[in-house]
């Protein structure tokens, strides 16, 4: 538009130049080296108008030539795009279905001419895992690697593949290599729960829990349950490495709600009993189950290897006058009993138990006091209701 205006302007440029020297051609010489040329300025004036349309031309002809050109190479280079694209979309399907051959082979196939390769390699990488072939998988990866922003999208996949074998180790270390912007990342919270739990690193656990539930990857009970089990795994953890006196230290710097926990204060318990500290077990139940006394943590008081038993045995005699219908007291008092060869003691306290609620354990213990007290069809009546709750 703006080489047209040029042209209508020098035309009426010549036109108004023209009509006032009309008659007066004038005359132009033009000298180079040995060579004249000789003409009039309206002939000058006529060939330089002609050249500057020339040169309009070729241009315009030039840049037609090169748009052809420019399409014509966009056109292959996009259909290779979309021949990538449409082979990538298909190898994800395949893997899906659980061709993990088709996938492998079409989300290499024109992975050179994807505009997203890392896509192709993780995918190709992800059927190589499924086929149990960990060479292809290896550079598979390693060629996804090489790609722009790759690193969380290959340590996710790495670290996926490496949960699945139970390698959690190597798991671990995948995903503590990567930066620290990326550890609020729901799939790496996820991932370093589970890590997290198969290698008992509680601590860990603990610490991850406040993001794992504001992230929505667990609930509100969920990380109630994980935070016993860790509690639980480091108490055992202290037992083994520290003694009990580690162990009792840990627990003094506890928070009140854990240690009204019923779990937890059951954990405790085993592990000082397996530290050989059976007195200071039997405290602590003690006087958890005087604020909670409906709690199975009464099973616990006759595995305890005490120098004497008469404190428990009257404790749970205190219980039960306070609530005779404590089945769980009945039925640890009938062990101290039956330890002691008091048949008809155990005999009754397992009765009442059993009056409460059915056990399998308090139906044998009622066999055997009944046995020895030579009541041998009562004790096979007994022993057929055992079996019932077996079967069952």
């Amino acid at each position: 538009m703006v080489r047209l205006a040029f042209l209508f302007v020098i035309l009426g440029i010549g036109l108004f130049v023209g009509t006032q020297y009309a008659g007066q051609q004038g005359y132009v010489l033009i000298s180079i080296a040995d060579k004249t040329i000789e003409m009039s300025v309206t002939t000058l004036i006529v060939v330089m108008l002609a050249g500057i349309v020339i040169l309009f031309g070729l241009e315009f002809l030039i840049k037609k030539a090169l748009y052809a050109s420019s399409v014509t190479w966009n056109y292959f280079s996009v259909r290779k795009v979309k021949q990538a694209r449409r082979y990538t979309n298909e190898s994800i399907i395949k893997l899906l279905e659980g061709d993990f051959k088709s996938a492998e082979k079409k989300a290499t196939y024109k992975a050179n001419h994807h505009d997203m390769p890392l896509l192709c390699y993780l995918v190709a990488s992800e059927a190589a895992h499924r086929m149990g072939d960990k060479t292809k998988r290896a550079q598979y990866l390693e060629l996804a690697s090489k790609q722009e922003n790759s690193e969380l999208a290959v340590a996710l996949t790495q670290a996926k593949q490496q949960v699945a074998e139970n390698d959690y180790g190597a798991a671990f270390d995948t995903l503590s290599g990567l930066n620290a912007n990326q550890a609020s990342n729901p799939v790496v919270l996820s991932l370093l729960k589970r890590v997290h739990t198969e290698l008992k690193m509680w601590q860990p656990l603990l610490d991850s829990l406040p993001g794992l539930e504001k992230n929505k990857i667990i609930s509100k009970e969920e990380r109630e349950q994980l935070n016993r089990q860790a509690q639980c795994g480091l108490l055992e953890q202290l037992a083994q490495q520290q003694g009990s006196d580690g162990l009792t230290n840990y627990w003094d710097r506890l928070p009140r709600k854990l240690k009204e926990d019923t779990e937890i204060v059951e954990c405790f318990a085993k592990q000082l009993m397996s530290r050989k500290s059976d007195t200071q077990a039997f405290t602590v139940v003690k006087e958890y189950l005087k604020k909670q006394p409906r709690s199975e943590l009464y099973t616990l008081l006759p595995e305890m290897n005490l120098a004497d038993s008469h404190p428990i045995m009257a404790f749970l005699e205190t219980i039960l006058k306070k609530d005779n219908s404590n089945a769980s007291a009945h039925s640890a008092l009938a062990r101290f009993h039956l330890r002691k060869g008091d048949w008809p003691q155990a005999q009754q306290h397992l009765e009442n138990a059993l009056s409460i609620r059915s056990s399998l354990s308090d139906y044998t213990h009622l066999a055997d006091a009944l046995e020895k007290q030579n009541m041998t069809r009562a004790a096979r009546e007994v022993s057929k209701k055992a079996l019932t709750i077996v079967q069952v």
